[in-house]
């Protein structure tokens, strides 16, 4: 029953489909597109715009319908089955064996702690050496900065100077 009615939803989609492409807009009747002349309609002054839209609005309904007949019958079907997951024994003492090994457990735990801490280390000299770079880069800037200040106040002082030498030759 379920596969009958998958079959005809997916026929209706394709129908509705196919009639919602073979609808024209406003203005665009579907007589224009075989050179009618006056009548712009290839189905006489009535037109395809009510048929196919009651065409379109029929299987929209049944459309929904068979959406709910999906929905309900898939609703009955399903039976979810927990009887084999559940136990008595819970689930932490059931992942665990009797066998397990702490040795292993413990040098695992320390070689992932020693990778750690040498990518930790790692991570702290790349920034120490980025850190003296930024401060190399910045004296360089501050000396670049000393040097356009001691510039710019000979520029001033020689630039007074020429105007007291212009000002006392006047």
């Amino acid at each position: 029953m379920e596969n009958f009615i998958l079959i005809v939803h997916v026929l209706l989609a394709v129908g509705i489909v196919g009639l919602i492409m073979l609808q024209q807009g406003k203005g665009a009747e579907m007589g224009a597109s075989f050179g009618s002349g006056s009548s712009q309609t290839v189905f006489g002054a009535v037109g395809t715009g009510n048929l196919f839209s009651r065409m379109t609005g029929i299987l929209v309904a049944v459309f929904f319908v068979t959406s709910l007949a999906l929905a309900i019958v898939a609703k009955k079907t399903s039976v979810i089955d927990v009887g084999n997951y559940l136990n008595d024994e819970p689930a932490a003492e059931s992942m665990i064996s009797d066998e397990v090994d702490t040795a292993d457990f413990d040098a695992a735990l320390d070689e992932a702690s020693d990778a750690v801490q040498g990518d930790i280390t790692d991570a702290l000299d790349d920034a120490e050496l980025i850190l003296d770079d930024a401060g190399a880069a910045l004296e360089g800037a501050a000396d670049n900065m000393t040097d356009a200040a001691t510039h710019a106040e000979k520029t001033l002082e020689n630039a007074v100077k020429k105007l007291e030498t212009e000002a006392q030759s006047q």
